[in-house]
């Protein structure tokens, strides 16, 4: 892959030198995590049933891990005394979209499973320079923003004293018993389990102190080991291989073959919109219908990130209903003759 092009100059913002800034940062994490949720479900989404088994299996687990991450987003900001909101107007993004604090190179679709869909998803992945610092206020790698709020939950604990950071109540953080799928779901009430979160995110994403690896057992690949990072998983469906517990990044994936067929998926409209169709149509009905389940999604993780706990259940049960609405919209014509509908998220 190319390297990224310099990102857009621009001010500075201050650094996070209080509580109240801390808890702007990251509700902004909540919203950095959840952007890259449509775009991973939509790729995964438009494989079409029975082909690209690996592949499909590589994206549904790093969308889950995604969701995980929201969650240890979710868990900071209620431990430090904010509220998480997901439901409030401009959460969803409008896509295309440009993800705050990636360098602003580039912008994520709404598309179809294709090697472009996947160049772009090794954007959102790409680990941090070596020896990247922390950046007040703009950062060109999720990583480095991730490493700012570490830092700052340092500085604040150092002046101000642990309890006064970590004020909330610790019954409104999301517990490893409400979720499934690999990672930790770290319930956070202190300065360490803090740093514990926000590394488990960075690890996951990036892979772990220079390693493709992100200290997770594995449950995908070949053999026994240690889990690969999500950019390097999106390598090996980008390069047709497996990475082994020998690779690097500097060696790239010479594991076993992973058969990937790009002509085995629903050409959808990328970026569809639900006022692209008529008012009162068939299709326009099942994309507003589509919509209107993600938002109920939405509601379900709000209210499970803001003490009812049990409702994190409900809404990976109903992302996983939205995937069969979402197939029969990949299957329905688009109208243009080459392309099928697509999903509308709502943003």
């Amino acid at each position: 892959m190319s390297p990224a092009r310099s990102p857009v100059k621009r001010p500075a913002a201050p650094a996070i030198r209080t509580v109240a800034s801390l808890r702007k940062h990251l509700q902004v994490a909540m919203e950095l995590e959840h952007a890259t949720i449509p775009p991973y479900f939509t790729a995964w989404l438009t494989i079409k049933e029975g082909t690209n088994i690996e592949a499909a299996e590589i994206i549904r687990s790093v969308m889950l891990e995604e969701m995980l991450h929201l969650s240890l987003a979710a868990n900071l900001l209620n431990a430090i005394g904010g509220t998480p909101s997901l439901t409030h107007k401009g959460f969803v993004p409008r896509y295309p979209h440009t993800l705050p604090h990636s360098g602003e190179t580039f912008k994520v679709s709404i598309e179809r499973f294709s090697p472009a869909a996947l160049r772009t998803f090794l954007k959102i992945e790409r680990p941090e320079p070596k020896g990247a610092k922390p950046q007040p206020g703009h950062y060109h790698t999720i990583a480095q923003f991730y490493l700012a709020i570490d830092k700052a939950i340092d500085d604040l604990c150092d002046k101000l004293g642990e309890k006064e950071v970590f004020s909330g109540d610790v019954k409104r953080q999301v517990r490893p018993v409400d979720y499934y799928g690999s990672g930790n779901l770290i319930i956070v009430t202190n300065r360490e389990t803090a740093h514990a979160a926000i590394h488990e995110i960075i690890e996951q994403g990036e892979g772990s102190h220079e390693s493709i690896f992100d200290g997770d057992a594995q449950i995908l690949g070949d053999g026994d080991g240690q889990e690969v990072a999500h950019y390097y998983r999106f390598m090996e469906v980008l390069e047709g291989r497996h990475y082994t517990q020998k690779d690097t990044a500097q060696s790239g994936p010479t594991g076993t073959r992973l058969k990937v067929d790009f002509t085995q998926v629903y050409p959808i409209h990328a970026n569809t919109r639900a006022a692209s169709y008529p008012a009162g149509s068939e299709v326009r009905r099942a994309l507003e219908g589509f919509r209107t389940g993600y938002y109920e999604l939405l509601v379900d993780l709000e209210r499970a990130f803001n003490g009812d706990r049990g409702q994190f259940t409900a809404a990976i049960a109903r992302m996983f209903a939205l995937h069969q609405q979402g197939l029969a919209l990949a299957r329905t014509p688009s109208g243009d003759g080459k392309t099928t509908v697509g999903v509308d998220f709502g943003g």
